[in-house]
């Protein structure tokens, strides 16, 4: 049987008349943003900004495919919901706002590195050291918004216990980091585009299959 939250969740799901007009100097800050990385990038040579970028919301875009195929299949809950007010839910899990938040996070990540990636802070690789930061500060907001009834946690191996945290930790966040600094490292364009293909293909063929074809409601 599914969870209060979970029937909160497809309340709503993907309805277009939910979107509010922020939405909108949300999606031109975002664009502003990438606009700038890509000036640059044509003028430097470096992309790895608009890589780290697309790096994280590919990852978090499979990841919200993961959790929401949990709720399909077991008709009881995803690993996370979000029921509460949004201006457009696109998964029982993910809403426009955590869609914005992720398109920038990879580029908010690249910007924090420092200039020599062998200098290092508290003895560890700062690209190492600022990736656990940053996901250890994710998890910190996500515990927030769990406590406020906007995130949702079903399982007991998924929650604000000492386990749950360090699953929550690798799983949640940590790990999109790490496909980050393995796209940003690879010594070709060539490269790291197709490994940012690779990425979005399996989400984006999944969805197709499942909510397209299939007909699943996640």
């Amino acid at each position: 049987m599914a969870t209060s939250a979970s029937l909160a969740a497809l309340d709503g799901l993907r309805d277009l008349s939910t979107i509010k007009w922020y939405v909108i100097p949300m999606l031109a800050y975002t664009f502003l943003i990438y606009a700038r990385e890509i000036k640059g990038a044509r003028q430097t040579g470096d992309w790895n900004a608009v890589f780290a970028g697309l790096t994280i919301f590919g990852m978090d875009f499979f990841n919200e495919t993961w959790n929401g195929l949990v709720f399909h299949f077991t008709r009881h809950s995803a690993v996370w919901t979000t029921p509460g007010e949004t201006a457009l839910r696109t998964m029982v899990g993910w809403n426009i706002e955590i869609m914005f938040m992720f398109i920038i996070l990879g580029i908010i990540y690249y910007h924090s590195l420092l200039d020599n990636k062998e200098d290092r802070i508290l003895g560890i690789p700062n690209r190492w050291a600022i990736a656990i930061g940053y996901a250890a500060f994710c998890v910190f907001i996500e515990c927030l918004l769990n406590a406020g009834g906007h995130l949702v946690w079903e399982y007991p191996w998924w929650y604000r216990s000492f386990a749950g945290i360090w699953l929550i930790f690798f799983f949640g966040y940590f790990h999109f980091f790490v496909a980050a600094l393995l796209v940003i490292g690879m010594k070709t364009n060539r490269n790291k585009i197709i490994t940012i293909s690779i990425i979005y293909t399996v989400p984006v063929v999944t969805n197709i299959v499942c909510l397209g074809i299939l007909g699943f409601r996640y």
